[in-house]
């Protein structure tokens, strides 16, 4: 623990402890992998409501080192980039320890409160022009969570596909012309039986995966207990979940310090990009986004290369969401990669 930077609790109430979701390790282990490494992409899950998703992402961001922005930024801006990313943002302020924001995208959100507008307020009471962030500016550095993402209006989707893209959030409209960065975490939940993704969005994903309700009685009664007991007491179930929290702090700290240093032996690419050839994925974002995932999730388990089990463990997680419909086959995607990987990687 020495040398570690904890999470600042003050400006956020308690979250459930991640160790404490029970089940669900798919989903666990994605946004594990997202937060060692964000060019993954983002992380999108399909499933029932009430299977922990929204859960899942705030007791991740509370295992995350707080990150530093100047004292009054409004953008997150990070100090150690250099000069201010935004004119007339506050980057000369001492920098401050800020928990690494989780910011939720509403359905029915505006693109002005999206992207950012005119404030108003000061417009009209003192006369100046003077740019009013939005979510975007909000999630920089963080994640931004869209719970049925399926269901956002077209003109968001595309304004979410162009941000994804450049990484900057770029605003022109009433007099203004502000350029921002907006690099975060997407995270999106999804019901299939509501409406498809748009397949532009469904691609910027970089992990996809299930989720459901658990299955046997003694999951269920496991779930209502640990949830009954946070709500009554959130620091006490905190404190009791305390030591789990610690293991995988150390270890997500210690995965995103030595990232770059874990080899992928050509052994591994060459199995990735046959895997993605038996499926008919198309570009190559499949085979660099599994790259990426074994790279982290090696990372991850202390190891100083990714191997194949590696790659057996992503693989359905990565490519689930990216196969072309086969009107002859009825089996689902998940089941068709779990296929392809035994048949290539016995």
């Amino acid at each position: 623990m020495d040398g570690l930077v904890h999470p600042v609790r003050t400006r956020r109430r308690v979250a459930f402890p991640f160790a404490a979701i029970v089940g669900q390790e798919e989903m666990k282990r994605a946004l594990l992998l997202a937060a060692i490494d964000p060019s993954i992409g983002g992380v999108l899950v399909f499933g029932d409501r009430g299977t922990g998703k929204s859960t899942a992402v705030r007791a991740l961001a509370d295992l995350l080192p707080p990150m530093a922005v100047p004292d009054g930024c409004r953008f997150n801006c990070d100090p150690a980039e250099g000069p201010p990313c935004v004119d007339g943002c506050a980057h000369a302020g001492a920098a401050i320890a800020v928990p690494v924001p989780i910011v939720d995208l509403p359905l029915g959100a505006t693109e002005d409160r999206v992207a950012g507008a005119l404030d108003l307020e000061r417009a009209l009471s003192s006369g100046v022009r003077a740019f009013e962030p939005g979510l975007l500016a909000r999630a920089h550095r963080g994640f931004l969570y869209i719970d049925e993402v399926n269901l956002l209006e077209d003109h968001l989707v595309d304004l979410l596909l162009d941000v994804a893209a450049s990484g900057e959030n770029l605003v022109e409209r009433d007099g203004l012309s502000i350029r921002h960065p907006a690099r975060f975490v997407l995270v999106g939940s999804a019901n299939p039986e509501e409406g498809e993704l748009r397949p532009q969005l469904l691609d910027r994903f970089g992990l996809a995966v299930d989720v459901s309700t658990p299955a046997t009685l003694a999951e269920r009664v496991e779930v209502v207990r640990r949830r009954d007991r946070f709500d009554r007491d959130p620091l006490g179930f905190a404190r009791d979940w305390e030591h789990d929290a610690v293991q995988i702090r150390e270890r997500l700290h210690e995965a995103r310090a030595r990232l770059f240093e874990v080899g992928v032996p050509d052994v591994v690419v060459e199995a990735a990009a046959s895997l993605c050839m038996a499926l008919g994925t198309d570009g190559s974002r499949g085979e660099l986004t599994l790259l990426r995932a074994v790279r982290a999730l090696a990372a991850f388990d202390g190891k100083d290369a990714a191997d194949l089990g590696s790659l057996r463990a992503v693989a359905v997680t990565v490519l689930r969401h990216r196969l072309r419909r086969n009107p002859l086959d009825e089996t689902g995607s998940a089941a068709r990669v779990e296929r392809a990987i035994a048949d290539l990687l016995p």
